[in-house]
């Protein structure tokens, strides 16, 4: 067998046919710009909970600078749009060329033409789209191998660091942008060099989001690529205007801002997800507390595990209707007095307990607490007709 592979490999490097030729090229200053997402060869967590996306990268062939951006959800225009102007004002300037892959953020792949967002996108920056040609990794390897060094140095720094977890989005992007600071040092002389050779920005950032519509259900909810999102009760019967970010929503009623909400994605294997506040409707459900036994939002409503817990035991140790009333003033109470966290701790031990304030006794709590930070004014004595008052 060796010997006729031996043979064979003799055979084709004498008569076979011809192998394809890699040219390499000579990078010029600000010609061209590259663009790609990689996902993390680590997982981190944000306070704890698991925080799925990926790392959009950019990077110039001529200096080898690059800028990374966090990115929730997927391989979208919004977070293509969103890390690609990043980048550019982090540069200072734009090159002439700007190449992905087969993204279908930028280029619809069956009519073989760029998607009007996209073209629109580098219209606004003068430079022209490019991409490689499918199934050429190497025609992309000025970022290709980029997420290579970029996955092993941020692998490094976590250990160095000691952990994965991060207070927020905006820890975690901070601190990706001190790990390419770092690997940026090497291209900084000729970076620099690029820098001159840029073309100007404009004077104001393309648009980095989809535009969508969508009214408001009686359930004061609305329906966004397969997540559900609760909003104000005010707005119900109200078609209002979306604009949909990689992370965010942001709603306006006509041309106002009405609510900016966190972005949702299904997790893998799930086809639909919710995110439902309920300090969006407490106001409305306080007036008929019995609904939230039977509503399908029912958990949702919870804010966390430990008002879950609350309401395992009221269900348990009171009655029917007592559980409902006492949960939904639970909450009534943590969102009128913006004590969400604090109030549901303070009540799970006696709840675990199978003890139960009463309404009154919560409410009237808070009356006195209210009455500690706010003093009445004492009664001024004035003299009116002989008598005090």
């Amino acid at each position: 067998m060796r010997t006729l592979q031996r043979r064979v490999k003799q055979w084709r490097a004498l008569h076979g046919p011809d192998k394809e030729v890699i040219f390499r090229q000579d990078a010029v200053a600000a010609l061209q710009g590259f663009s790609d997402f990689t996902h993390p060869d680590t997982a981190i967590t944000i306070l704890g909970s698991a925080f799925p996306h990926l790392l959009y990268q950019f990077r110039f062939a001529y200096s080898g600078w690059r800028s990374v951006t966090v990115v929730q959800g997927g391989e979208s225009y919004a977070a293509l749009a969103s890390g690609l102007q990043r980048a550019l004002q982090e540069a200072g300037g734009s090159p002439m060329e700007h190449r992905t892959d087969s993204l279908s953020a930028a280029r619809n792949n069956r009519q073989n033409v760029w998607t009007d967002a996209y073209g629109e996108l580098c219209a606004h920056y003068s430079m022209t789209p490019t991409r490689n040609n499918l199934g050429q990794s190497h025609v992309n390897g000025v970022v290709e191998c980029a997420n290579g060094s970029l996955k092993r140095r941020v692998s490094q720094q976590f250990k160095l660091r000691g952990h994965r977890d991060f207070d927020s989005v905006e820890a975690y992007q901070s601190w990706i942008d001190q790990v390419v600071a770092r690997l940026n040092r090497r291209s900084h002389s000729r970076f620099l060099e690029e820098q001159l050779a840029l073309q100007p920005l404009p004077n104001h950032l393309s648009a980095d989001y989809q535009i969508l519509h969508s009214k408001v259900t009686r359930s004061s909810t609305i329906e966004i690529r397969r997540v559900l999102y609760s909003v104000p009760s005010r707005l119900i019967g109200e078609r209002i205007h979306i604009r949909l970010y990689h992370d965010k929503l942001m709603l306006y009623a006509g041309q106002c801002h009405a609510l900016t909400l966190p972005r949702l994605y299904p997790a893998q294997g799930e086809n639909r997800t919710r995110r439902i506040d309920y300090k969006h409707v407490i106001r409305t459900l306080a007036a008929k507390p019995q609904a939230f036994r039977y509503s399908n939002l029912r958990d949702d409503l919870l804010p966390s595990a430990v008002y879950r817990q609350l309401w395992q035991c009221a269900d348990q140790h009171l009655e029917k209707r007592d559980a409902c009333k006492w949960i939904v003033t639970v909450l009534r109470l943590a969102f009128e007095h913006d004590c969400e966290a604090t109030f549901g701790e303070r009540l799970l031990p006696d709840a675990l307990a199978g003890q139960f304030p009463s309404i009154t006794e919560m409410q009237a709590g808070f009356l006195h607490h209210r009455d500690l930070d706010h003093p009445s004014p004492p009664a001024r004595a004035v003299r009116s007709s002989g008598c005090l008052v």
